[in-house]
């Protein structure tokens, strides 16, 4: 069963449609609020709408340079520096050559092809990675517009293969915007933005840094996803991709998970 589909079925049946979405909240047709504790696996961990990214998205938009030509904002132009990886060097803190995928395995594929181990980045990371002796990273860009963008950042100009993603402009643009947007929330928000929760979550998950992973075993997790959901909570629908802490929320919003416990 493809459980994220189950959940967003789960959702839509319990709540009606998500008309609107702001910063950790998704609002649906039944006029009921829900925390978003999944943020589209990490897609939409700076929040939904935080930022500039989706103004530039439109602003691009409305120039209407959707086709497959060559652009300002395109990942590659005549064979140089791109705005996106000049945004992924700032991220990274060095010099970098990025290709675009559509799919995980197309990225990772590129990389083992190329004799490279691409490491995935995470923000907020709790291994004190230095990103500047990787030689190959695997970005997911903080922009949720699915599941489709993924970003390979090498220290060398590798040739790219066929497999590489020809990203429409108003894309590009948004997802450079959006590491620009990551860059500045890395600065501030820090462990007293994640514990002020651990009073409710970590009965359920074991915290590091923003993530949670589950306490709940795999065989009752499907009931965990349910019971949240009727706690108003959404979580990550895959027990082996962490939830995130939900920033800007208020303790509040879990009142009812915390009155209504699992029992696992």
């Amino acid at each position: 069963m493809n459980m994220k589909q189950y959940m967003i079925e789960e959702i839509f049946s319990r709540f009606g449609a998500v008309k609107r979405a702001r910063d950790c909240f998704l609002y649906t047709s039944k006029g009921v609020r829900l925390v978003d504790m999944y943020q589209e696996g990490g897609r939409a961990i700076l929040g939904w709408g935080k930022g500039s990214a989706v103004t530039v998205f439109k602003n691009v938009l409305e120039r209407k340079i959707i086709g497959t030509f060559a652009t300002d904002f395109s990942p590659r132009v005549s064979g140089g520096q791109s705005q996106l990886s000049r945004a992924v060097s700032e991220l990274l803190a060095g010099e970098r050559f990025v290709h675009v995928f559509n799919s995980r395995d197309d990225a990772l594929d590129f990389a083992k092809s190329n004799s490279l181990c691409a490491v995935d980045f995470i923000p907020w990371n709790q291994e004190n990675i230095d990103w500047r002796e990787k030689d190959c990273v695997l970005i997911a860009p903080p922009f949720p517009f699915g599941d489709t963008v993924f970003v390979i950042a090498m220290k060398e100009d590798v040739p790219c293969g066929d497999s590489v993603y020809c990203v429409p402009a108003p894309l590009s643009a948004a997802i450079t915007r959006s590491i620009y947007d990551l860059i500045s929330e890395l600065q501030t928000r820090e462990e007293k933005d994640w514990f002020i929760y651990d009073t409710v979550l970590t009965k359920y998950w074991m915290r590091k840094g923003p993530y949670l992973f589950p306490k709940v075993g795999q065989e009752r997790y499907k009931d965990f996803i349910v019971h949240c959901l009727d706690c108003g909570i959404v979580i990550s629908p895959d027990f082996n991709v962490p939830s995130i802490v939900p920033f800007g929320a208020d303790k509040g919003n879990f009142t009812k998970l915390k009155n209504n416990p699992f029992e696992f």
